[in-house]
């Protein structure tokens, strides 16, 4: 089965050796997206707008990939601070809820100057 690489200027480009998505069969595998514009600049502040600038670049990659949201199977979310789970999970129903909701691992971890990056699984099918 051929893979196909996605690739889209309307979210934040990899900041290393990797695709923003790759489409293998029906599925569409999302690299984690981050709270950085488009433009390379990176969020700061607000873990809030954190949340929606990352969950906005997964939104666009999966449309880039023929995609949406709805068709997300399975999303990780990597916390730098468990505090934040309650207002990760306000921010998470307004791009994936209220009804249908995807399967979900949420971890909190060390990032990289990010509070949040988020990666999902998407079935075109």
């Amino acid at each position: 089965m051929p893979k196909k690489i996605v690739s889209t200027e309307n979210a934040a480009l990899p900041g290393g050796p990797y695709s923003q998505a790759v489409i293998a069969g029906d599925h569409v595998y999302l690299a984690g997206a981050c709270p950085v514009r488009p433009d390379g600049t990176w969020v700061r502040g607000d873990f809030t707008d954190q949340a929606h600038a990352a969950f906005t670049n997964l939104k666009n990659v999966a449309e880039a990939a023929g995609g949406s949201l709805d068709q997300v199977v399975r999303v990780g979310v990597y916390l730098r601070d468990w505090a934040d789970f309650p207002a990760m999970n306000e921010v998470y129903v307004q791009y994936f809820g209220p009804e249908g909701l995807p399967a979900r691992t949420t971890i909190p971890v060390a990032l990289n100057g990010f509070d949040i990056e988020v990666d999902a699984v998407l079935y075109l099918g």
